[in-house]
């Protein structure tokens, strides 16, 4: 695979996207509630949730060279990777491998959550109680993780379309894979190993971003 094609903001969504995604919270939210209420309910919340929040993200990260100028905006998506890369390893050394932490963090929080007990008057005329809840847990989980800093960051520093298809399309082949996969599969993943690779390819696209020129403005 050439350079160019691997510096593509579309490779880099998705690639990020996906190691960043697979077992993390949004992803036991999808195969729990997927256990638990009926499947295209929740595959459709939870898509048209991270759909939303990619948007939002990209946004941001396009806006950001009005705010910084393009060569500032390339240097802090560079510091991004490598930051992401060190903080993903350190987390993989120094997790246990046979204890599933995000799924028993999730599986309890949802267990607690008191969503029955609010009132949706409005958007219940338009959506089912578990889009909305499926909606509602992802879009609050997506918020401040590695996947939505890093879309910021690919967005301010090359083109926000091809991010936005990119981080779209390995969102939506995550969200699948939970929702028909379940707790079972959900489980079965290794966080450590995910951790890792994704630590391996945040550090390599940090080396690509610091050895490519900064996009004349």
């Amino acid at each position: 695979m050439s350079l160019p094609v691997l510096q593509g903001g579309f490779t880099k969504s998705l690639a990020i996207t996906v190691l960043s995604e697979v077992g993390d919270r949004t992803f036991c939210v999808a195969a729990i509630l997927a256990m638990r209420y009926p499947r295209r309910s929740v595959l459709f919340g939870c898509l048209s949730s991270v759909i939303v929040t990619t948007i939002l993200s990209a946004l941001v990260g396009k806006a950001a060279p009005n705010l910084i100028s393009r060569e500032w905006a390339h240097y802090i998506t560079t510091f991004l990777f490598f930051g992401f890369g060190l903080w993903s390893l350190w987390e993989a050394f120094n997790e246990d491998d046979d204890d599933n932490d995000e799924l028993k963090h999730v599986e309890k929080e949802l267990a607690n959550d008191n969503f029955k007990k609010r009132n949706w008057p409005f958007l219940t005329h338009f959506f089912s109680p578990v889009f909305l809840k499926a909606f509602s847990v992802t879009f609050f989980g997506e918020w401040g993780d590695k996947s939505q800093l890093a879309t910021i960051g690919l967005a301010a520093d090359g083109d926000a379309l091809a991010v936005i298809l990119g981080g779209i399309t390995g969102q939506t082949l995550c969200t699948i894979a939970a929702v028909i996969g379940g707790k079972s599969l959900a489980s079965r993943i290794s966080e450590r190993l995910v951790t890792l690779m994704g630590g391996v390819l945040f550090l390599f696209f940090g080396l690509l971003s610091f050895f490519s020129p900064v996009v004349a403005e």
